[in-house]
């Protein structure tokens, strides 16, 4: 079990992704860049942004400001869909990076499919952009298996990774077989089920015996799953402090099915194909 934050990492075709990362949804200006500033604080290495969600600019300001070397921080940002065609790729990248005021980001997402322009040449744009030296990783998000078998074939480099919805009572059995088999990092969007989480019983009675709450637990669910990171949000530095406090315990066998009971998962089945961390 990795002792902290800092260490727990998931590899994932040549990708080293920190396993809990800072979500910024829904989060723009000063109280974006102070809850990524207190993430940074608290020890967090992977923060994720996207163009669709306007403040590039404010996760830019608190990663400068940070007393944590740039080359430490694991950043992540996503094309929106409507920027697919490859020029517009190219392009909107090259904005991003201004407004995130970097000279190339760690991992580069398509935010979702699009029918703006096929896979292939989105894919291609990405490519370049890597060639550029601007990106370092590619990756998509909210891709099925069908979908994300596409992009592994049309990319010339590797697929590290697709953001998906994942949490306790919405599963991703099928997705996550596929991603564990080809080296994909499932990346777990809205783990925490948009706030349901944490007034779960059922969650809570689990972490009784380790002094955690049911957010915690969930959080330590998808940790414990092989190929899963999690980007938890959160704006107060309580919420920010707990969610990266999941690393000095570990769930039994018994306890990650109780977990996966709340929700619609088939877990028995699941555990004998991916195996656990």
């Amino acid at each position: 079990m990795a002792s902290d934050i800092s260490t727990a990492t998931v590899t994932a075709s040549g990708a080293e992704i920190p396993a809990l990362g800072f979500g910024t949804a829904r989060m723009t200006g000063k109280d974006c860049r102070r809850a990524v500033e207190t993430a940074l604080e608290v020890g967090y290495r992977h923060v994720d942004t996207a163009q669709m969600y306007d403040n590039e600019r404010a996760v830019g300001n608190a990663i400068a400001s940070s007393d944590v070397d740039r080359e430490e921080v694991f950043v992540v940002t996503k094309v929106h869909r409507k920027n697919a065609a490859f020029d517009d790729v190219l392009e909107s990248t090259r904005r991003s990076l201004e407004r995130l005021g970097l000279s190339t980001v760690d991992l580069l997402l398509l935010h979702a499919p699009s029918s703006r322009a096929p896979l292939e040449e989105t894919l291609a744009a990405m490519n370049e952009l890597q060639d550029e030296g601007k990106v370092e990783h590619v990756g998509v998000s909210n891709f099925g298996i069908d979908q994300l078998e596409s992009a592994r074939e049309l990319s010339e480099t590797p697929i590290v990774a697709n953001q998906v919805k994942y949490h306790p009572y919405h599963h991703q059995d099928d997705l996550l077989e596929y991603c564990v088999a080809n080296d994909v990092c499932l990346t777990a969007y809205s783990p925490l089920a948009e706030g349901a989480v944490p007034g779960d019983d059922r969650l809570a009675e689990i972490g009784e015996p380790y002094e955690k709450s049911a957010a915690q637990v969930a959080l330590r669910w998808l940790l414990q799953q092989p190929t899963v990171a999690a980007i938890p949000k959160a704006a107060s530095r309580r919420h920010i402090e707990a969610n990266a406090d999941v690393f000095d315990f570990e769930l039994s066998n018994d306890e990650l099915a109780a977990v996966a009971d709340v929700g619609d998962g088939v877990w028995n089945q699941l555990v004998e194909t991916i195996g656990l961390r």
